[in-house]
């Protein structure tokens, strides 16, 4: 059986490999991105005729986009649950959304950032530039430590600028109750930022009235990873915040009035869409969402578990392979590992040539989790970041990573649990050419062509 598969576009698709077999692909890459819904495809053909600029245009083109582009907002504001008092801002991805918020965000001179050693890059990078960032760092079983976090949250009270946090991890799946922290930030003075990038295509997001002492003040997330990949991200932010200074990119669509010498900005959340948005791919995040809903998450999060008790039990009965991340507690179909005396790159790289089956290997943009989930201490980190600044990334270090979607199968669990264990017992070709300055390894070109 397919279930939900069938729904989306190019499940069931051959690929050659190069050894020369043809296979059916296997795609266990979702946590980076997901394949489109085929209503999501049907959806914006049926709009594209009538595409055209949206906004302060009375032709036809522009008066049906503008119409599905708004719609399109509301569609979102109702699956945050967001109210009166906050605002959907689109972008082109969740990295985009947090720069906004970072540009945004009030910072005084003194207040730091508090965040977790767990952070996805975009969630981390961008506080960097606009205040100290103080991190909790995670427990025997990998996952935040939460009294480590309460402790920081608690010590710097009145001169916190955000708590910015992720719901779900991109490396191990776990599920983080943001809620909660939400709560002692709130608590502490402070305001949380939650990117949601992971958790939002398998569980529900509530971002909740902000009366609420748990309610999420600011929620990220990108459209690529909820099978709707056409280049739009989200903000959903205070509109007090927003409607305050100056946006962070200007352009047009930003304002009301241009002179010689003042601008006067126009009002939120035009205010912070510089530019021509991406009309379609918000109109194909809308209609993702719709897809979800009458999926219902029970459905896909039972569907999801299932198979995700099935990867980890059969990786874990794999002698050499190790598993990393909390074993139990709420986790999404994520799943990182390494095979023992195999590189991951060279894991990867077999199951993509070998077996048909597409996967992540590396740190996944989360250097500081991978790092701590693999034991590197400072001074090795130092010498590695040494190697990989002369050109040298051979020993750059990192898991493999096979993630779930709901295009995945039994089967495909099945097919990684086979190429997974033929590497654990060295049955692949011999010869894989590693390049030093990419650490990409690639099929030998000796090996015999099937």
């Amino acid at each position: 059986m397919t279930g939900f598969a069938s729904l989306v576009a190019g499940f069931g698709a051959a690929v050659d490999l190069p050894g020369g077999a043809r296979r059916r692909y296997v795609n266990m890459d979702h946590a980076a991105s997901t394949p489109p819904f085929l209503s999501v495809l049907e959806h914006i053909a049926g709009l594209a005729p009538s595409y055209g600029n949206v906004h302060r245009g009375r032709g036809w083109s522009s008066q049906v986009s503008t119409r599905a582009y708004e719609e399109a907002r509301e569609d979102v504001r109702r699956f945050v649950g967001a109210g009166a008092r906050q605002l959907v801002v689109f972008t082109r991805n969740t990295t985009e959304s947090i720069n906004h918020i970072a540009a945004r965000l009030p910072v005084r001179a003194g207040d730091v950032i508090i965040s977790t050693v767990t952070e996805h890059h975009s969630n981390d990078l961008p506080w960097r530039r606009i205040a100290p960032v103080v991190r909790a760092g995670i427990d025997a079983s990998g996952r935040v430590d939460e009294h480590q976090l309460l402790d920081l949250l608690t010590a710097h009270r009145g001169r916190i600028a955000a708590l910015a946090v992720s719901a779900a991890s991109n490396v191990t799946g776990a599920v983080n109750p943001v809620h909660q922290w939400a709560a002692w930030a709130h608590s502490c003075g402070a305001p949380i930022v939650v990117d949601a990038a992971q958790l939002a295509p398998h569980r529900p997001l509530d971002v909740r009235d902000p009366d609420d002492a748990g309610h999420l003040d600011y929620v990220v997330f990108s459209a690529h990873k909820m099978y709707a990949p056409f280049g739009v991200g989200v903000l959903v932010a205070p509109r007090r915040v927003l409607e305050q200074g100056a946006p962070w990119q200007a352009g047009g669509g930003t304002v009301d009035i241009v002179d010689e010498q003042d601008v006067a900005w126009t009002s939120s959340p035009e205010r912070d869409e510089a530019g021509t948005p991406c009309v379609l791919g918000a109109v194909a995040l809308a209609e993702a969402m719709h897809q979800m809903r009458r999926l219902g998450y029970d459905a896909m999060r039972a569907h999801e578990d299932r198979l995700a008790g099935q990867l980890r039990r059969t990786l874990a009965d794999i002698e050499g392979v190790r598993l990393y991340g909390p074993r139990d507690g709420d986790r999404l179909g994520v799943v990182a590992f390494n095979v023992a005396g195999v590189p991951h790159g060279l894991a990867a790289a077999v199951l993509a040539d070998e077996f048909g089956i597409g996967t992540r290997s590396g740190c996944f943009c989360a250097h500081q989790y991978v790092k701590a989930l693999l034991g590197i201490g400072p001074e090795e980190s130092r010498a590695l970041a040494r190697r990989i600044a002369a050109g040298d990334r051979r020993d750059v270090p990192g898991m493999v990573r096979a993630s779930l979607g709901l295009c995945s199968v039994p089967e495909d669990v099945e097919r990684l649990a086979d190429g997974v264990r033929a590497i654990a017992e060295g049955r692949f070709a011999a010869g894989y050419e590693l390049d030093p300055a990419s650490g990409e390894y690639r099929f030998p070109t000796t090996a015999p062509v099937s």
